[in-house]
């Protein structure tokens, strides 16, 4: 089986900034530089030939490369407990339109369709039960912001999970096309 999902990396310089923003939050499990992506769509896992297919029909997806800039932190949380720290993007639109076409690429492979609300964030760090207040580190940089930076492809993620937790390797790379 193998465990996929859809995402875009930042470049190199949005990365380092992420990561210089690590601490401040006991017990956080930070990403490292090689987790920090912003997932398309998560997929799940699948036997081998629907990845095959899945890897096909994410070559006919087409859309236009756009800009995208950091926009605030925030949380995820279960039942009132938060799970993860995320770094926004924004404009949201663009990137949706992406995420429903990919969405819909990948419902004709035979998937379900995308249950949740997707919202464009870069996870920062996972959070344990043990883990600290988290609002300190929301308020500090809640005015996190970053010039535009480009999105000119997307690519197809295996993840594999660790004592360490998940790394992820990319499988595909596609281009974005006007």
């Amino acid at each position: 089986m193998h465990r996929l999902f859809v995402g875009f990396r930042p470049p190199p310089a949005i990365r380092a900034r992420l990561l210089a923003l690590a601490g401040g939050v006991p017990g956080a499990r930070w990403q490292s530089d090689d987790q920090l992506h912003c997932t398309l769509r998560y997929i799940g896992e699948v036997d081998r030939p629907l990845a095959e297919d899945i890897a096909i029909a994410l070559g006919n997806v087409r859309f236009a490369p756009f800009e995208l800039a950091l926009a605030g932190v925030g949380t995820f949380d279960t039942r009132g407990r938060p799970n993860a720290l995320w770094a926004g993007l924004r404009p949201h639109e663009t990137v949706t339109q992406l995420h429903h076409k990919i969405d819909q690429a990948l419902v004709r492979t035979g998937l379900a369709p995308e249950g949740r609300a997707y919202l464009p964030h870069v996870t920062l760090a996972r959070m344990s039960a043990a883990a600290g207040a988290t609002d300190p580190f929301c308020e500090t940089h809640a005015g996190l912001a970053s010039a535009p930076f480009p999105v000119d492809h997307f690519l197809l993620y295996e993840s594999h999970l660790g004592r360490e937790g998940a790394s992820y390797e990319a499988i595909e790379r596609y281009k974005l096309l006007g």
